[in-house]
């Protein structure tokens, strides 16, 4: 089935309470009463296009037994998929947000189709949103769901793209005249019984991603989106619900994240309508399964499963065919790690192997070398080797343009380098650093206004929650930190190039773009008064590791602790 074909299908569900996709179950622990219907969810988010096991940090997880183990990959994903819906007799599979973008160069490089074909080999039932899919912009975020070839490069992976079988769903997202830009949600059965799905971004989501990429949308507020579209499910007759929330409600992750005392937890699981019946959140490596009470104060189970394909979140529900809704207290959940001791789905294995000999040429390719590892683990100033290395080679590409000093976003870096052999780096290597495309500029800012971005490196998120995003900067940028110190006076003894910081003075800054539009909290950027062009962050990184000299791990010692 094409691309439109679904989408007109998805579009019918609103209009006409009929959907056309297919449920799944299981039976849970024990005998289900011959009056509920069984029925299997399955979820996974965050894949961010990895269809070979990521590398690094990500390529393991620590199961229960704290034993860490290898876990994900496209091929193995599929063959747990498949593993678990053959154990029901009904069963539907959701995407939670990210399923693309800052994927790597198998995926990337043709522009994540590839990561498409197999969500829609998956038989995913309906995808969630993340900021991610808006990496390169709506029109593009349309061309995946709807097919054809790239405007620019055309059909690169195959002669044609028939775009994704399975709708995309973000209740608040709208243009600026206030008309949907996606499905708020998808209805599927499950023996004559109507299952609802939402999908939902954060209302902050504008702050990570680059604006001229979602010029014209709209983000609403996440809990009035749910709300209202709950209410529309439950007027139509639809009566079990689950969320599928591209967000983290776990605020403290490394404690206890059931904890009632989490307070984004209790907030958004206390708020959210008690129409509905289950919540499965994406966002980073946290997985965790636990119930909190809904509005009513029934319990409600919430889980998340960690990013790129190592854990699916699995939940078997029972539903009551008088009520047609939920019954809560006979909700089985658990979390599947994604482990390689598992046949690999053959078919999967195939495809991947293609996709991979096919981006081989240019993954390969030898862009410099490095002395040692070079990763983006952060010292107690926020500091990361990758970071610095990084910062140095923007400001090296963008110095002949006049730049005095480069700050580039930790957020942006999404993979480490990591010597093997003879320290060789190949361009997949350093595109795995830097997939999203984004361009450098030099900014024009007082040193006032330089005081003031790096203060904006302590921020407060949606849930009021204080936390950093410290910039990694250039070699000539030192300043002291200190913590404790209040609001708006944590950062002193600035210099630049050994010289004291001017507030007055006029100082020409490199940044991406992503930054220089104001992304991630950084607001001050956007009032630069100048900007010029300085190309890709990606070649300034690959021109830099191509040194006669491999690279070493720069020091952190360019932000001082008091």
């Amino acid at each position: 089935m094409g691309a439109r074909s679904a989408l007109r299908r998805a579009l019918s569900v609103v209009a006409t309470v009929a959907a056309v996709v297919t449920a799944t179950a299981v039976g849970q622990a024990g005998a289900l009463p011959p009056d509920t219907a069984p029925l299997r969810l399955i979820t996974f988010g965050d894949l961010h296009g990895n269809l070979l096991p990521a590398q690094g940090p990500r390529s393991d997880v620590v199961r229960s037994d704290g034993q860490s183990v290898p876990a994900g990959g496209a091929a193995y994903l599929a063959a747990y998929v498949r593993q678990l819906r053959g154990q029901a007799d009904d069963s539907l599979l959701y995407a939670v947000g990210d399923s693309w973008g800052s994927s790597p160069i198998e995926s990337a490089l043709f522009h994540d189709e590839p990561t498409v074909e197999f969500l829609n080999d998956l038989d995913v039932t309906a995808a969630a949103l993340g900021n991610h899919e808006f990496d390169n912009g709506f029109a593009e975020l349309q061309r995946l769901r709807d097919g054809g070839c790239h405007p620019e490069s055309g059909c690169q992976f195959t002669e044609t793209f028939e775009g994704a079988t399975f709708p995309f769903l973000g209740a608040n997202v709208t243009t600026s005249d206030g008309v949907p830009a996606a499905l708020p949600f998808d209805i599927s059965y499950v023996d004559g019984i109507p299952v609802g799905a939402i999908g939902i971004l954060p209302h902050n989501t504008p702050e990570y991603i680059r604006h001229d990429a979602i010029e014209g949308l709209r983000f609403g507020d996440e809990i009035e989106a749910v709300n209202r579209t709950a209410d529309i499910l439950d007027s139509l007759g639809v009566r079990s619900i689950i969320l599928l929330f591209k967000g983290d409600i776990a605020s403290r992750i490394d404690s206890d994240p059931c904890s009632l005392d989490n307070g984004r937890a209790k907030t958004i699981t206390s708020t959210i309508s008690p129409h509905v019946d289950l919540i499965v959140t994406s966002d980073g490596d946290g997985q965790f399964n636990c119930s909190y009470p809904d509005p009513a104060g029934n319990q409600r189970t919430v889980l998340q499963g960690a990013s790129h394909g190592r854990i699916l979140s699995v939940a078997d529900i029972a539903i009551d065919r008088t009520t047609r809704d939920v019954v809560r207290d006979r909700t089985v959940a658990f979390n599947q790690v994604i482990t390689h001791d598992i046949t690999p789905d053959p078919r999967t294995e195939d495809f991947v192997a293609r996709v991979a000999d096919k981006a081989s040429d240019t993954a390969a390719r030898e862009v410099g070398r490095i002395a040692a590892d070079i990763t983006r683990d952060p010292s107690a100033s926020g500091e990361s080797a990758l970071g610095n290395l990084v910062a140095d080679a923007q400001l090296a590409a963008t110095a002949p343009l006049g730049a005095q000093i480069a700050l580039t976003n930790p957020g942006g870096l999404r993979g480490d380098l990591y010597y093997d052999d003879d320290g060789a780096i190949t361009y997949g290597e350093a595109y795995g650093v830097q997939p999203f495309g984004n361009l450098l500029q030099i900014l024009e800012l007082t040193g006032a206004q330089l005081t003031a971005v790096l203060e904006q490196q302590f921020q407060t998120d949606v849930a009021g929650a204080d936390h950093e995003r410290i910039l990694a900067p250039s070699h000539n940028l030192h300043y002291t930190l200190d913590r404790l110190a209040p609001a708006g006076q944590r950062v002193r003894d600035i210099t630049v190039s050994g010289a004291p910081l001017e507030p007055a003075a006029t100082y020409s800054v490199a940044v991406n773009d992503y930054l220089a539009g104001g992304s991630d909290g950084f607001s001050v950027f956007a009032e630069a008064r100048s900007r010029i062009g300085a190309g890709e962050e990606l070649t300034a990184l690959t021109t830099f590791l191509s040194s006669p000299t491999p690279c070493r791990p720069p020091a952190r010692d360019r932000i001082h602790m008091h």
